[in-house]
């Protein structure tokens, strides 16, 4: 796994991919925080973190279309399903190497709890919040992404698929404010990533959130996996 892991994420360096994501990851963010917190005088980071989810929703894509889509459009998937290695430690070093890219863009913007102290006290456990939802929303979105780019050999399908999922589970969410039916409403709010995202946003953890998360995150990376065991396999 840990060969994996170094391959993928040295390819994201090697590639302009890595550098592409994190240069628009954080011009974006800090045009956000620069208008939702420089120019408003505010300590405040929930809205800037509701939109960057929204932007991530673009971005994510980027880095996994080329998890395994490259590798079989290039053939080299024969080469590492037959390497001495567990499909599981496969996926989850793919998996580990695009969360480490995403994980670095992040911790670039770790100035702004220290900047926005100029402007106020903000509240500590809103800020953890609102890092902890992006960070456990991530995690599910990349595994979509991985399972996605397992699917086909053309990279630009995976992206474009997986843009159109986040897309309906981002319209799914908003749908839930017409729906008049209680029980329809209950369902698409429990199954929505961006509806739960909202509760860690304003600094409420829920078990019950990092859970679903974390299920919908495993969910993924083992439909990856017996995706991959079935081609090794045919």
């Amino acid at each position: 796994m840990l060969a994996v892991f170094k391959r993928d994420l040295r390819a994201y360096f090697t590639s302009p991919i890595g550098y592409v994501f994190i240069a628009v990851f954080l011009l974006l963010a800090n045009l956000f925080f620069y208008m939702y917190n420089i120019l408003a005088q505010s300590s405040d980071l929930s809205s800037l973190f509701a939109n960057l989810l929204f932007v991530l929703s673009f971005l994510i894509p980027i880095l996994t279309m080329r998890l395994f889509s490259e590798e079989l459009k290039a053939k080299t998937d024969q080469m590492l399903l037959t390497a001495p290695v567990r499909v599981g430690q496969i996926v989850l070093g793919k998996y580990l190497a695009c969360l480490s890219v995403f994980i670095i863009a992040l911790i670039c913007t770790l100035t702004w709890p220290l900047i926005v102290t100029m402007y106020g006290t903000p509240a500590l456990y809103t800020i953890v919040g609102n890092y902890a939802a992006l960070f456990f929303a991530v995690m599910a979105f990349i595994a979509i992404g991985l399972f996605i780019s397992s699917l086909t050999e053309s990279q630009i399908v995976a992206a474009i698929i997986t843009f159109a999922v986040y897309l309906g589970l981002y319209l799914m969410n908003s749908l839930t404010t017409v729906v008049d039916n209680n029980i329809l409403r209950s369902i698409m709010e429990w199954v929505s990533v961006f509806s739960r995202y909202k509760h860690f946003a304003l600094g409420v953890f829920s078990l019950a959130d990092i859970v679903y998360y974390i299920s919908l995150t495993v969910i993924f990376l083992f439909l990856t996996t017996r995706v991959l065991e079935k081609k090794r396999w045919a």
